[in-house]
């Protein structure tokens, strides 16, 4: 049977485990673990390319987290240009028809001019706005 201190040496360098992961499986504190690796002439420079490793690792993972924000972004974007090509083609197309708009087209171009009267569920003109003849004084809502 390997003492503990071989079989700290063979999951640090063999398995690489890390010292916290050792410590755990051996039920002994971390600062033992860290102590007899400390003793071995190999710790130092695996201690220094595990530093690099993690680096590289932090790195990649960084770049694909930038890279799947962009993502959600630029597809965001285009869902978000889509909706607004659609509004502009609905809107060009009620603003092209005839000669005459309806009513509630023109009340969604014009949104600030109309104030919901709850009472009798319908959209009225702003009386302080002054209206024109063609400009309709309100706008009934079918439910």
């Amino acid at each position: 049977m390997k003492s503990n201190k071989e079989t700290i040496i063979q999951m640090y360098f063999i398995d690489k485990s890390k010292p916290v992961e050792i410590a755990k499986q051996l039920n002994i504190s971390k600062s033992a673990v860290t102590q007899v690796l400390q003793k071995d002439e190999r710790y130092q420079a695996e201690k220094i390319h595990r530093k690099e490793q993690n680096k590289l690792k932090h790195k990649e993972n960084t770049i694909k987290i930038i890279k799947k924000q962009r993502e959600v972004k630029k597809f965001k974007n285009s869902v978000d240009d889509l909706i607004l090509k659609k509004m502009h083609e609905q809107a060009s197309q009620e603003l092209s028809k005839g000669k005459r708009m309806n009513n509630m087209a023109y009340r969604n171009w014009n949104k600030s001019a109309f104030d919901y009267n709850e009472k009798r569920k319908r959209f009225e003109f702003k009386k302080e706005l002054g209206r024109s003849y063609d400009v309709p004084k309100y706008i009934k809502v079918e439910v």
